[in-house]
């Protein structure tokens, strides 16, 4: 009892930044324990993680009706925002995990940028974490992020409607989870606008939608692991022996390919998919004429991907008789769902020497 009245001490003397670092464990603690959202032991910690998050959630929002008054949790209130913020860590260290997979990290800075914005926003607030907006929004995020990974995975199916059904749940429980605080609390009904929140929420729910729908998140869960553009495949006994050209010193800002004009080149991809799910994916091929400034299409390639596969179902498509200058290679879903991106420039050069080619086996 005395340890647990220090603590509680010590958390009303920090009360401003107790949260912060709440936010923080949470974070760290995933990062240290989640690798992949097709296992049970992750699929089980975001679950509870949800679950503890909307039972926290309802414990906080009544504190200041004293519900909780000459009961065994009143002794608990000060750690009911901790708790929140612990679990919106939690949740969310998740979901940059399983984001941070794809090698098109490009693809997903727009969604990591409103997860941020929502996380640390109660920074900016008076009120913080107290804020009963900033509580149901960030609650609205996560719960819709969580049903856009767990639905696909539950059905062994992801599409557009899929989507869509992940949404319609995300947005029902929330509002449900809403009402239900709302009816039960006289200071929630005292502080909220029932309308601006429900507006709130369908703004984040509309901006979701619209960054899905211009390919500014990936289709999750899936997720491109490896993109390589490659001189030779040798597929042998199950495995990829993949040819391609060294990387210098300065490779990240320097994507040439060196090409002898009539050989043939490779795009080498790794696509994580939970088990079971399967999905067609293509390799578009697109040359960039320097004349009109437009893309042109030179292939659409497609395959199927199986799901299970710890390193990523492997897959690869060629061309030959490839044209100098810029070239990018989009990997999308068939229906039209950006996975990645593979950039490179080509250069015709026939004096290139094994020497500057690598192996690896994939």
């Amino acid at each position: 009892m005395i340890k647990i009245s220090r603590f509680r001490a010590f958390i009303r003397k920090h009360k401003k930044s107790a949260p912060v670092v709440f936010f923080v464990l949470g974070f760290t603690w995933d990062s240290l324990t989640l690798g992949s959202i097709d296992r049970l032991y992750d699929q089980i910690i975001i679950c509870v993680y949800l679950l503890s998050l909307s039972l926290s959630l309802y414990l906080f929002n009544l504190v200041d009706d004293d519900k909780w008054k000459n009961t065994f949790l009143e002794r608990y209130e000060d750690y009911f925002p901790l708790a929140i913020q612990f679990f919106i860590g939690g949740l969310c260290s998740a979901y940059v995990i399983f984001f941070s997979r794809s090698v098109s990290f490009t693809k997903t800075v727009s969604f990591f940028i409103i997860l941020v914005v929502l996380l640390f926003a109660n920074e900016l607030l008076k009120k913080r974490i107290s804020n009963k907006y900033l509580q149901f929004g960030t609650y609205f995020f996560v719960n819709f992020t969580f049903f856009t990974f767990f639905i696909p995975v539950l059905v062994n199916t992801m599409n557009t409607f899929i989507f869509l059904i992940s949404g319609g749940l995300s947005l029902s429980s929330t509002l449900i989870l809403v009402m239900f605080i709302y009816g039960k609390s006289p200071s929630t009904r005292k502080e909220l606008n029932k309308t601006k929140l429900i507006n709130l929420i369908l703004i984040i729910y509309a901006t979701i939608n619209i960054f899905y729908f211009f390919n500014l998140i990936p289709p999750v869960p899936l997720a491109m692991e490896e993109g390589i553009v490659a001189h030779n495949i040798e597929k042998n006994n199950g495995t990829y022996k993949v040819t391609y050209q060294k990387s210098g010193l300065f490779s990240p800002f320097n994507n040439e390919t060196r090409y002898n004009p009539g050989d043939s080149l490779f795009i080498f991809t790794s696509i994580f998919a939970p088990a079971d799910l399967k999905k067609r994916v293509n390799h578009h091929w697109q040359w960039k004429n320097e004349q009109s400034g437009e893309w042109e299409t030179s292939d659409k390639i497609e395959f199927q991907i199986t799901g299970g596969r710890d390193g990523g179902y492997r897959g690869y498509t060629y061309k030959t008789n490839i044209l100098e200058g810029k070239w990018k290679v989009d990997v999308t879903t068939n229906d039209d769902m950006i996975l990645g991106r593979i950039n490179f420039t080509v250069v015709y050069d026939s004096t290139a020497t094994n020497k500057d080619l690598k192996q690896e086996v994939f």
